[in-house]
């Protein structure tokens, strides 16, 4: 009998209450009147829990609520079976808005990045500290506040937790390239994120950026992202290897790095891939998320045929 697969912990810095609007068009300076409205919580941490879920995967989303606006997304995650811990904070939780269109390009405001109270993070602090052995950590998204002292106590929680089990990352700003120095068991981010930890490399060829990054950092994997163009893969050891991505209609692009991120560890995981692998398993369904609005909502049956190595059919991209 195989081993259960591990508990999934995904930490989510800075959550988003965001409201969908769909316009028949819209137009900026003109007043608008939507004809469909929908709410959903959004944050990188919580897409991917929406999707390993998807995928069967046991996880627990980790988060900062505060205000009114975080009681609507507690409630929002409760209703809809989300397993989550929330560390309560005075900061609101920040808002955004999603205007979406038929024949127009989806277009997303966010409100001001809400940074916890020092009181949320040491209680998240604590909470990383009791987590069970044999549980995988992840942190996506931005963590507002992260250069003050107020983060300490997380960062060495998080430290500390380098020593007890796999963390993986996908963040950026600040925050990167401290985790780019750890001993990260893997770090996910796209191209442009990638070009921060080199300034004045715009111009380089990303395996040759992802070969500086192994000298320089102690982060062990990395996976980068690119749009359209090819993902990139590097261990500890081995070359840079460029893996193809499906050619689709892209109807949004929002959350399929957490869709990649989510399927690379359930691949890993759950269905013992190599890491180079999972991330060749978890292309595809980042494409099809792009192919599809909402995040990890398109349909289950790319997940099946390409569980059983079954060819995909081009609906799904198209």
């Amino acid at each position: 009998m195989s081993a259960a697969p591990p508990h999934i912990f995904t930490l989510t810095g800075n959550l988003l209450a965001e409201r969908t609007l769909t316009f028949a068009r819209w137009t900026a300076g003109a007043t608008q009147r939507a004809t469909a409205e929908s709410f959903q919580v959004g944050g990188k941490g919580i897409n991917v829990a929406k999707m390993l879920t998807r995928l069967g995967d046991p996880n627990t989303a980790l988060c900062f609520l505060g205000g009114p606006t975080g009681l609507e997304c507690e409630s929002w995650l409760r209703d809809r079976g989300f397993s989550f811990q929330a560390f309560s904070t005075s900061t609101p939780t920040r808002t955004g808005l999603v205007v979406r269109t038929a024949d127009q390009a989806e277009t997303t405001f966010l409100g001001v990045d809400a940074a916890p109270d020092p009181a949320a993070l040491l209680t998240c602090a604590n909470a990383l500290d009791a987590l069970p052995a044999g549980s995988v950590l992840t942190l996506s998204g931005s963590l507002p506040g992260w250069t003050t002292p107020d983060y300490d106590p997380l960062r060495a929680a998080l430290h500390r937790w380098l020593e007890r089990g796999p963390l993986v990352v996908d963040t950026y700003g600040p925050p990167l390239n401290w985790f780019a120095r750890e001993r990260c068991t893997l770090v996910r981010l796209n191209r442009t994120e990638l070009l921060t930890l080199f300034p004045g490399s715009s111009h380089a060829n990303t395996d040759a950026l992802l070969l500086r990054a192994r000298e320089r950092f102690g982060a062990r994997r990395w996976v980068v992202s690119d749009g359209a163009a090819p993902v990139w893969f590097l261990d500890e050891t081995g070359a840079p290897d460029s893996i193809p991505t499906p050619t689709i209609r892209e109807v949004s692009p929002t959350g399929s790095g957490d869709v990649m991120l989510a399927a690379i560890l359930h691949a890993h995981l759950r269905l013992g891939q190599s890491w180079r692998d999972a991330v060749a398993w978890a292309v595809p369904l980042a494409a099809a998320n792009a192919a599809h609005p909402g995040i990890a909502e398109f349909p289950l049956e790319i997940i099946l045929a390409m569980s059983f190595a079954k060819p995909l059919s081009p609906r799904f991209y198209s």
